[in-house]
C-alpha cells in the first residue's frame, strides 16, 4: 500500500521540480482512472445480471449513472432497482474520490508553495 499512493514532501523539503510533479500527477491520473473503470465494470456487470440488459445497454446506463445523468433504462425488477439505487449513491462518492485523487497533488504543490519553511530559518 505504500507504493500505492505518492508519498508527499515535507514542508521543510524543497518542492519538487515539474518532472517528478507530472510523474506523480500522472500516477493519481491512472488511480482515478483506476477507480472509474472499475466502478463502471461492477455497474455493467450488476444491470446485466440483475436486469438482464445487453452489454452495451448495461454501459450505456452504468456510464450514465457515472457522469450524473440518471439511468436510461428504468429499473423494473426488485434487485435492479436496489441495485441502481445503490449503484447510483455509490457512483457520487466514487466521482468525488477520482476528483481528490486526481487533484490532490495540484492542491499539495500548491500548499506547499505556500507554507514552505524558508531556508533562513
Amino acid at each position: 500500500m505504500n507504493r500505492l499512493f505518492p508519498e508527499f514532501e515535507h514542508r521543510a523539503q524543497p518542492v519538487i521540480p515539474w518532472r517528478q510533479f507530472l510523474i506523480r500527477l500522472a500516477h493519481s491520473g491512472i488511480i482515478a482512472l483506476a477507480l472509474i473503470a472499475v466502478s463502471l465494470f461492477l455497474g455493467m456487470i450488476g444491470y446485466h445480471v440483475l436486469e438482464g440488459l445487453s452489454w452495451v445497454d448495461a454501459f450505456l446506463n452504468a456510464s450514465m449513472l457515472l457522469g450524473g445523468m440518471g439511468p436510461v433504462n428504468i429499473p423494473v425488477t426488485f434487485g435492479g432497482k436496489l441495485f441502481a439505487g445503490l449503484y447510483a449513491l455509490y457512483c457520487g462518492l466514487a466521482v468525488i474520490v477520482a476528483a481528490g485523487v486526481l487533484l490532490a497533488p495540484v492542491a499539495h504543490r500548491v500548499l506547499h508553495r505556500l507554507h514552505m519553511e524558508s531556508r533562513d530559518q
